[in-house]
């Protein structure tokens, strides 16, 4: 989206305004990450600050002591073709994009401004810088709920183990406790077959003590 100009009269020094509902909007989905940096496309920010893309990159080769490699860069056939592949993008847009562009990290956007000496480009790398802080916000806090998870599934895992030595530990004492259990099942049957021959015993009659006479049948 084109920043929106406003006249208030003729006597007045002319007042540029940036619609700051749309910009950082449109701001936050126009940057990528390439290289592991997060930057914006020459012809995005040219569009933004209101000028050709030409005019843009003639003011960076005329002050391009200003961009070293962690400012601006180009990318790479590769590069392009990675970052056509992963962003949608309509058929004419993606034909029309023959060269690698050149893409400025938040150091070389903040350094445009200065180059460009528009107001315009103040104000647009004002909503700029603070679309930028605002993913770094969304990214830091990101990171920090994936660090509460991995803490919380940390946790999860303990107890998990926990409950586990409980239940083999339980398991354990169930077995010995069955062992012993058969164990004393198999004394207390060893004193009842003890006990059962004692009582066979005691049935059987006493053989009589002393001399055994002898009937005479005549």
């Amino acid at each position: 989206m084109r920043p929106k100009f406003f006249r208030r009269n003729n006597s007045m020094t002319e007042a540029i305004i940036i619609s700051k509902t749309a910009d950082i909007e449109v701001i936050k989905h126009h940057i990528y990450e390439v290289r592991g940096l997060r930057v914006m496309l020459d012809r995005d920010l040219a569009e933004l600050y209101g000028v050709e893309t030409r005019v843009l990159n003639q003011a960076v080769r005329r002050n391009i002591d200003r961009f070293p490699e962690d400012f601006m860069f180009t990318m790479t056939e590769e590069e392009m073709e990675i970052w056509k592949s992963q962003i949608v993008m309509s058929n004419s847009i993606r034909m029309g994009m023959r060269r690698p562009p050149v893409v400025f990290t938040e150091l070389g956007i903040a350094m445009l401004s200065s180059v460009l000496r528009s107001e315009t480009a103040i104000q647009v790398n004002i909503n700029i810088m603070r679309a930028f802080v605002m993913i770094r916000q969304a990214v830091s806090a990101w990171q920090d709920t994936n660090l509460k998870i991995e803490q919380l599934n940390h946790k999860v895992d303990q107890l998990n183990n926990y409950v586990e030595e409980i239940l083999h530990d339980q398991n354990d004492v169930n077995r010995m406790q069955e062992e012993t259990n058969n164990e004393i099942a198999i004394q207390i049957e060893a004193l009842n077959d003890a006990l059962d021959q004692l009582r066979e015993k005691n049935v059987k009659p006493r053989r009589r003590i002393g001399y055994k006479r002898e009937e005479n049948n005549n």
